[in-house]
């Protein structure tokens, strides 16, 4: 997941608690007895709550606060996270149902909770389908439990969250439809004013290098070769100039700033490289890119005398370790933006890990593809 969904889901937890708080309030001070007590003993009333009741709304409680916890702290990738807590979402609806229905009862505020926090996901297809689950929940809650008079009327409300869904569903295909066209927008014109960054200023300078260039090829087929070597050691000066504003350029892309570069101290590491993972090709091609931008970073940046890369499958995942012996990262700086890009796009985690040793220590996870 990006960083927007990131935050969405961080939302969707945050108000999840919220919702369960509230429940548990509106529950208590309900003037309205449950109508499902077919073969439950629950009893309600001005602030009464049946002992069924806080068992459920508590455990939804918890519930609602593990998913904020793990939100933080991301022990399990967030699309299965999603996907567990949408489940989730539909049984403790149709649980609180069961123990609360009544006039007034709050459950239903549960099922369009589940089917909204659905429809922002994923849209209209996923929004449905929790909406088809939900329903049929509630209708089995009210056929099983419901006193036989009332069945047909409280059935209709299932028909009510059938259409909510609906409706949700659809506005939020319409938001992630009109992000997409927004994204696409923005891409096209960045991508113009890159591509009138390279033209007028890059291109241009290697119009003039290839023209330099030629200058050289004739000093030199005329024997003066005194002239050649200075003219193309200047070149060579007005290169290294171009290539750092280039650098700079690339790293400003992604409101990133330039970093030193360690000349005295490249191609001194001795790097040690293990591998044994497997996955699709574009997989594979994006963990050895990922190390090689690790191997490009030590030769670089570190400083390092020695350092230890590898990639290895660990259950349904590839671990990759990035050590190094050099100068490290200063204290709470972020890892570097290639890797976590990289990192990032295939929906794994990375850690910037602090053995107390010294130099650089990167733990990656990747889902297999």
């Amino acid at each position: 997941m990006n960083d927007t969904a990131s935050d969405m889901e961080r939302s969707i937890a945050r108000c999840r608690v919220f919702l369960s708080l509230v429940a548990i309030v509106t529950v208590y001070v309900d003037p309205t007895p449950p109508t499902l007590t077919r073969w439950l003993p629950i009893s309600g009333g001005w602030f009464v709550i049946s002992r069924y009741g806080v068992a459920v709304l508590l455990s939804h409680l918890v519930y609602s606060l593990t998913l904020v916890l793990l939100q933080s702290r991301p022990v399990i990738t967030r699309a299965r996270l999603a996907a567990i807590s949408t489940a989730g979402d539909i049984l403790f609806a149709a649980a609180i149902a069961l123990v609360t229905e009544g006039t007034t009862s709050p459950f239903y505020a549960f099922f369009a909770f589940a089917v909204v926090a659905a429809g922002l996901r994923s849209g209209l297809r996923q929004a449905l389908v929790v909406t088809a689950f939900s329903v049929l929940l509630y209708t089995i809650v009210i056929i099983t439990s419901a006193p036989t008079s009332e069945v047909l009327y409280l059935s209709m409300r299932g028909a009510y969250i059938a259409i909510a869904g609906y409706l949700v569903g659809y506005l939020g295909q319409e938001r992630i439809n009109q992000e997409a066209k927004i994204r696409t927008l923005e891409a096209t014109a960045q991508r113009e004013r890159i591509a009138r960054s390279l033209h007028d200023g890059y291109a241009q300078a290697l119009a003039g290098v290839n023209l330099r260039l030629e200058t050289c090829r004739e000093l030199v087929r005329r024997g003066r070769h005194e002239d050649a070597l200075a003219e193309m050691t200047d070149l060579q000066a007005g290169v290294n100039r171009e290539h750092d504003q280039l650098r700079a350029y690339i790293r400003s892309l992604v409101d990133l700033q330039a970093t030193d570069v360690s000349e005295e101290s490249e191609d001194q590491a001795r790097v040690s490289v293990q591998s044994d993972f497997h996955g699709s090709a574009t997989f594979v091609e994006h963990v050895l890119l990922i190390l090689l931008e690790g191997t490009r970073n030590i030769r670089r940046h570190a400083r390092a005398r020695s350092a230890t890369i590898g990639a290895r499958s660990a259950g349904r995942e590839v671990e990759l370790t990035i050590d190094d012996d050099g100068v490290g990262f200063p204290q709470a700086a972020e890892p570097p933006w290639s890797i976590a890009s990289r990192v990032a796009e295939c929906g794994g985690r990375l850690a910037l890990g602090q053995n107390g040793d010294g130099g650089t220590h990167l733990r990656i996870r990747l889902p297999e593809a």
